[in-house]
C-alpha cells in the first residue's frame, strides 16, 4: 500500500525462482495477493520509474503459511501422554482448539496492521491537505489586505482636493 507520496501508485511485479512474473500491477496505490509457492527465492520490486520526481513511502506485509514442520510440532505432544483413547481424543480437541484460536489471533493482528497501514495514508493525505488549506489561505489574506490597502487609498484619493489654493 502507498501510504505518501504524489499520486499515491507504485508498480509491483513479483517473479517466481524460475523468472516468470506472476503478478505485475501497474500503477496501484494498494493491493493483496496470494501465491502458492515452490522452494526457491522469489523477488519482488515496487517500481516508481513512472514518477522520478516524487517519492513514495510504501507500507507491505509479507505473510507466510505453513512454513517448516508444522505437522512434525503438532505431533510431538502425542509421546507424552499415556492413557485411554478418551484422554487421547480430549488432547485432540484441546489442540484443535488451541490452534483456532491461534490462527484467529494471527488473522487479527494481519488486520489491525493493514489498519494502521489505511490509518498513515489518511493521515499523510489529511496533513497534506492541511498545509495546503494553510498556504492558500495565507495567499487569500494577503490578497485581501493588499485590496483593502488598495480601496483605501483610492477612496482617500476621491476626497482630496487637488485645486491649488491661491493666497
Amino acid at each position: 500500500q502507498v501510504l505518501d507520496g504524489a499520486g499515491l501508485d507504485v508498480d509491483f511485479h513479483l517473479l517466481s525462482p524460475k523468472g516468470e512474473t506472476l503478478i505485475f500491477d501497474e500503477r496501484k496505490s494498494d493491493g493483496v495477493h496470494t501465491v502458492e509457492t515452490e522452494d526457491g527465492d522469489y523477488m519482488f520490486c515496487f517500481d516508481n520509474t513512472f514518477s522520478t520526481i516524487s517519492e513514495k513511502v510504501i507500507f507491505f506485509e509479507l505473510i507466510l503459511d505453513n512454513m517448516g514442520d508444522d505437522g512434525q510440532d503438532q505431533e510431538d505432544w502425542k509421546k507424552y501422554v499415556t492413557g485411554t483413547d478418551l484422554l487421547d481424543m480430549k488432547l485432540e480437541d484441546i489442540l484443535e482448539s488451541i490452534n483456532s484460536v491461534k490462527a484467529r489471533l494471527s488473522k487479527s493482528v494481519q488486520i489491525q496492521t493493514l489498519l494502521r497501514a489505511f490509518e498513515a495514508r489518511d493521515r499523510n493525505i489529511q496533513e497534506s491537505n492541511f498545509d495546503r488549506v494553510n498556504f492558500w489561505s495565507m495567499v487569500n489574506l494577503g490578497v485581501m489586505v493588499v485590496v483593502s490597502a488598495v480601496q483605501v487609498y483610492m477612496l482617500k484619493s476621491l476626497f482630496e482636493d487637488k485645486r491649488k489654493s491661491r493666497t
